[in-house]
């Protein structure tokens, strides 16, 4: 039985840079033949796909929305700390269903400060952390160096360059400067931790599935020391080994403690968790990230290759979680697609 699926996204091309842009200032948004092979995995399940596109077009939209059974949101939204929650909230006033997270959760964990108080709260490891929102006050600063330096509400490494990795007070303020100054938010002045990184999709929900674990690798390397991932590695290729080739009981940690902080902010459907594991081997959660890329280039896609799985049928795995979730789909029915490799 194929849905009349909708589709919500934010496009790069409808959001050119302007003059005084940072480079990365659509990092977000996704790239036109991303939406295209996420449109044509959900019609290989057998859906009809209907392209709504973003916020704007979502309000146009209005109450035709309602002709869709369900909508398949990869919206990231247009400015500011709620823009991920702009689409899921129209479409619950609606009562139209879609795939992901409410708008609770994305305007939770877009806002990084908020997610690690939250993390803190549910007992989950999180580098410590200060919010700066004035670049003279870094003096008052006590974490312990090296640091990094983050936008307080981005993702996709938006505001990470080389200099955000800093080694004292002086760099510390002309850093933060910069990035307030460019991104118009508070700095996220982070304890960084030297190590390795790893990365967890998770998929479903009543429970989630774990997927494999995922370890990062920068410029070759998977013991990173104080490599970190930054805008111009997104642009340059991600390398990513999966699954991990790690040990049982670390591998089972990351486990536990990407499935806990799945739960402790409500994903639902898919979510990726992004986690840091120092010298010691203790693991530390970065962020989770409940409206991770789909890109094929990306996470879900290694994922899918791991378990001998094509894109089309990750993407329909997700799609099909959320259909369960409403009840438009018994939860013990099948992907919609084989899981065959095919690519």
């Amino acid at each position: 039985m194929g849905f009349r699926v909708g589709l919500t996204y934010n496009a790069k091309s409808d959001y050119p840079l302007k003059p005084g842009d940072p480079p990365d200032a659509n990092a977000e948004f996704d790239h036109d033949d991303t939406i295209g092979v996420i449109e044509d995995a959900i019609a290989a399940g057998g859906h009809e796909v209907v392209r709504v596109g973003n916020a704007r077009q979502v309000l146009e939209w209005g109450e035709r929305l309602k002709t869709l059974d369900i909508v398949f949101n990869i919206a990231e939204g247009y400015e500011g700390r709620n823009r991920e929650s702009q689409v899921p909230i129209l479409l619950e006033m609606l009562r139209v269903p879609f795939v992901g997270g409410d708008g609770l959760t994305l305007g939770v964990t877009l806002d990084k400060i908020i997610t690690k108080k939250l993390l803190l709260a549910e007992g989950i490891p999180t580098p410590r952390f200060v919010e700066l929102t004035d670049p003279d006050q870094s003096w008052s600063v006590e974490l312990p160096y090296p640091l990094i330096v983050k936008p307080r509400y981005e993702g996709s490494s938006k505001g990470l360059r080389k200099t955000s990795l800093v080694t004292g007070a002086q760099e510390l303020a002309q850093q933060a400067r910069w990035l307030i100054e460019t991104y118009r938010q508070p700095a996220l002045v982070e304890e960084f931790i030297e190590g390795r990184e790893f990365t967890v999709a998770l998929i479903g929900n009543d429970p989630p599935e774990v997927q494999p674990v995922v370890q990062i690798q920068i410029e070759g390397r998977l013991e990173l020391g104080r490599l970190f991932y930054t805008f111009d590695h997104i642009r340059s290729g991600a390398d990513y080994v999966c699954p991990a080739q790690i040990e049982d009981g670390l591998r089972r940690e990351l486990e536990a403690v990407a499935l806990k902080t799945y739960q402790a902010v409500e994903c639902l459907d898919f979510g990726r968790v992004d986690i840091r594991v120092d010298r010691a081997g203790r693991a530390s959660v970065l962020e989770i990230n409940p409206l991770p890329s789909l890109s094929t280039e990306d996470v879900f896609w290694f994922v899918a290759r791991a378990q001998g799985m094509t894109y089309e049928a990750i993407i329909n795995k997700v799609l099909d979680a959320a259909l369960a979730r409403y009840g438009l789909k018994p939860h013990n029915e099948g992907a919609s697609v084989s899981a065959r490799r095919s690519r």
